[in-house]
């Protein structure tokens, strides 16, 4: 983000001035390299993206922007093979002893919330240094299409720093064709947005959106070739025991945050038992029907400890003051509801967590599609580290670790894509495919902490001294290569100077 940006921010946090004004253009790109003509990454352990076996040593071709081949390096154990083909690179990536796996689909992003992030090239650079190469803006800038659409343009055309993006939009977003109110509105503004570039809708089922418009919408969706997704909390509703209604206090009022998200866990213990006949039964009807789950457990993780997730490595070099003010406990701010939130309600939260991530595992294991998103900019969760975070609460819920590779990435691109009736050019170490990559010093799958940008400790047996490992080396989208720590530096370079712009006093007006 540009210095100016955020020092400008800061002091206006500081004087207490409304932040809308701050938001900036993002800048151009600055920290990729390429695409090349060809590019080689060498002695590569890979990991496919299809849940199968990693294997290697590898070497990966890449030729303007996409994977020509995939090369054996060796026999492993033994020494690889020297003066290996081609030698006449653009560039060449040693990658012996690393690891290489598809770019990350963040199938849940959001942007443009000058109240919490005032340079939108912050949230880009973590994401990408974190992996992220494509996201689903889930909307990325609220009703802002236009500038959801021009960002879009401009990762396409490699001229900024960010991953690839698929533009959602809630109905009705983005024109000047007023509100809609009726089936014919909605097929009317479908049609609009297929023309404009957007890639898919998102509901919320409340408000306008009766029953009536939401299939008008669909249907006219699928006829165009757009995605659809759903803000849903409906899963355990579905399964009431005994009761039509979830049970809640007679002063339940949902607009009331604390109330509202607390009495989202207070369901657990009110539904039918996990793998029941109503479970079984549930679940199988989002399969027949070929409904995705993008569960976003991370989002809501500083519900079960509060304590863990206001004091994460990741804050205090990389989350700037304005975001750390909006993730406080208060009345206005969407997600910061911890008014009085006490051990009862973490227990509560715990006990919820079980039973959702059963949900989820069993819907995997029946042949339902999983995917990973991180809903990142609410509830103490920041942009890349919240991703990782789901990697790991995927494989709590029960997948392996190969199965959490396989929702992050070919998962969601296939979930991207099938509304244009397209395979998937991204998502895989695969032949054919685009060059979005991500290459790590460590094995992701023994410990996914080392794919946090803060990585992780580990005991040094020599010296006896614990040491910070991990962390991904690179990010390559599109065959375009981006020094992941250069990112993180630049985004820690920024905070700091945010930080010390909100020590010093304010001038007298």
């Amino acid at each position: 983000m540009a210095l100016r940006n955020l020092l400008a921010a800061a002091l206006a946090l500081a004087l207490g001035a409304p932040l809308a004004a701050q938001m900036q253009p993002t800048p151009k790109a600055s920290f990729g390299a390429g695409p090349y003509e060809t590019l080689v990454i060498r002695g590569a352990t890979v990991i496919t993206g299809n849940a199968g076996p990693p294997y290697g040593p590898a070497d990966i071709i890449v030729k303007n922007g996409r994977i020509a081949e995939i090369r054996s390096a060796g026999t492993p154990g033994l020494a690889m093979a020297q003066n290996r083909p081609p030698q006449d690179a653009t560039r060449e990536i040693d990658a012996t002893g690393m690891y290489v796996l598809p770019g990350f689909v963040d199938m849940h992003g959001h942007q443009g919330d000058a109240q919490k992030m005032p340079d939108p090239s912050y949230a880009f650079r973590l994401w990408l240094a974190h992996g992220v190469t494509t996201i689903r803006g889930n909307p990325l800038y609220g009703g802002n299409a236009a500038r959801a659409l021009e960002e879009k343009r401009l990762a396409a055309r490699g001229e900024i720093d960010a991953p690839r993006i698929f533009a959602y939009q809630t109905l009705g977003s983005g024109w000047d064709g007023g509100r809609v109110q009726s089936p014919e509105k909605a097929r009317e503004w479908v049609r609009w947005a297929a023309r404009a570039g957007i890639d898919g809708i998102k509901f919320f089922n409340r408000g306008d959106e009766t029953p009536a418009i939401v299939r008008a919408a669909i249907d006219e969706a699928k006829t165009l070739g757009l995605g659809t997704v759903a803000h849903f909390y409906g899963h355990f509703e579905s399964m009431l025991d005994g009761r039509r209604v979830q049970d809640t206090p007679a002063d339940y009022n949902f607009n009331n945050e604390q109330q509202r998200f607390g009495g989202i866990a207070e369901i657990w213990d009110q539904i039918h038992p996990p793998g029941g006949p109503e479970w079984q039964a549930y679940l199988k009807a989002q399969l027949a029907t070929g409904v995705v789950f993008d569960p976003t457990f991370n989002i809501y993780s500083a519900s079960r400890d509060l304590m863990r997730a206001k004091n994460a490595d990741w804050h205090v070099r990389y989350t700037p003051p304005v975001l750390r003010n909006f993730f406080l406990s208060n009345r206005d701010n969407h997600g910061s509801y911890f008014f009085d939130w006490t051990s009862t309600n973490e227990v509560t939260w715990r006990n919820f967590y079980g039973r959702y991530m059963r949900l989820i595992n069993d819907y995997k294991n029946m042949g339902g599609r999983v995917t990973t998103g991180s809903d990142p900019g609410f509830i103490w969760q920041s942009w890349g580290f919240g991703y990782i975070l789901e990697l790991e609460m995927l494989q709590e819920a029960g997948f392996a670790p190969l199965e959490v590779i396989q929702a992050a990435t070919i998962n969601g691109a296939t979930t991207l894509m099938e509304p244009k009736g397209e395979a998937p050019d991204f998502g895989l170490i695969r032949v054919g495919m685009r060059a979005d990559m991500v290459i790590a010093p460590e094995n992701p799958l023994a410990n996914f902490k080392t794919l946090y940008g803060t990585g992780t400790e580990r005991l040094n047996d020599a010296t006896n001294r614990q040491e910070r490992i991990g962390g991904i080396r690179w990010t390559i989208k599109d065959g375009i290569v981006f020094d992941a720590p250069a990112l993180l530096a630049s985004v820690a370079r920024d905070v700091a100077a945010a930080n010390a712009a909100v020590a010093d006093p304010a001038p007298a007006p």
